[in-house]
């Protein structure tokens, strides 16, 4: 199982309670990534073998990038962001065996090199709202 850092305990216990409810239901994440002079972002070869890698981890679990974009400044604020991703899950549960995933070690020693920064928000599933 491959070590995730900067976890909130508490976000992840409650994660894991729904996980393992009848009320498990699909979830979106947003993240915030600043990424590492090596990655080269947005095309470098670092950050596409993470990507690509990434992709395949998501395939695992049953979820999917729905968007990415650039981040072109921060208006208020100092946090440096690169790129905003929009990832879906088909539910809590899929989320938390990320890490258990087949891909998950390959993906968290390339998230080690690519990335120097992420923030992950526990977002509801803006997909299935009328």
């Amino acid at each position: 199982m491959a070590d995730l850092p900067q976890v909130n305990g508490q976000q992840i216990d409650k994660m894991k309670s729904i996980a393992g409810s009848e009320a498990d239901r699909p979830v979106f994440m947003l993240n915030l990534n600043c990424y590492t002079a090596e990655a080269d972002y947005p095309n470098g070869a670092l950050y596409k073998s993470y990507m690509g890698v990434l992709d395949k981890l998501l395939s695992e679990v049953g979820g999917k990038i729905l968007w990415r974009t650039n981040i072109e400044g921060t208006v208020v604020g100092e946090q440096c962001i690169h790129e905003a991703l929009g990832i879906w899950y088909p539910s809590h549960s899929s989320f938390m065996s990320l890490m258990t995933a087949p891909s998950s070690e390959e993906n968290m020693k390339l998230r080690a090199k690519a990335v120097f920064h992420a923030d992950l928000h526990r977002c509801a599933d803006y997909t299935n709202q009328g």
